[in-house]
């Protein structure tokens, strides 16, 4: 295990060396395979466009290719972002949950995407993982929405779900952001354009994403 979370810990710091030293090591997002029910599989373009968005915006080095992952595999130390998103349940095992928690303490980090309904099965998952901890929405200062790309005013609204504003939640596990929950908004539908959304609208998801992409390499 310690192994696993030395070796995450020199991808993540490697991610953006400048192209005149040593060509960093080729990283891949992945997406979270989960129990439940739930559709994980759900907007099969998201991370290759964020992955080529980021390669492009940011001097990044992700393979276009994103793995899958389960929640209980100790692949799940390869990747240095994961990401879940859906409409239905979700469910983590004791032992899914302990490896969650093992990832996301040893400098792994989770997005989660509303992809409209996931919000009542997310968080009882999330509190699984985390017992002591509840998702705190992140004011429009904190730096997530102040990398690259200004998101003054927090997340952009992406589609209309229930026409609530968007919100940014996270879960601080010794002050650190290890989790960001983009609620009401659908940045992952933006990245993949599968309501054919203005591309103002979907260029705005990626910055957001890319922004996600920059701080959790940058903590």
């Amino acid at each position: 295990m310690r192994y696993l979370i030395v070796s995450l810990a020199f991808l993540l710091g490697s991610a953006f060396v400048p192209a005149s030293r040593v060509a960093p090591p080729t990283l891949k997002l992945a997406l979270l395979k989960y129990a439940g029910g739930g559709d994980w599989y759900n907007d099969v373009n998201s991370l290759k466009n964020l992955a080529a968005f980021c390669n492009k915006e940011l001097d990044t080095n992700f393979d276009l290719e994103y793995a899958t992952v389960e929640s209980g595999s100790a692949d799940l130390f390869n990747y240095p972002i994961v990401y879940a998103t859906g409409h239905g349940n979700m469910l983590f095992s004791d032992l899914e949950a302990r490896n969650m928690r093992a990832y996301l303490e040893g400098g792994g980090f989770l997005i989660l995407n509303d992809d409209y309904g996931l919000d009542p099965f997310v968080r009882p998952a999330m509190k699984k993982v985390f017992p002591e901890l509840d998702f705190v929405e992140l004011p429009f200062s904190h730096p997530v929405y102040h990398q690259k790309y200004e998101f003054k005013n927090g997340l952009p609204k992406i589609h209309e779900h229930d026409g609530k504003s968007p919100q940014g939640f996270g879960l601080i596990y010794q002050g650190r952001l290890v989790c960001f929950y983009d609620f009401e908004t659908d940045l992952g539908d933006g990245w993949d354009d599968v309501h054919n959304d203005p591309q103002a609208l979907r260029l705005k998801a990626l910055q957001m994403g890319a922004n996600i992409v920059q701080f959790a390499f940058g903590q």
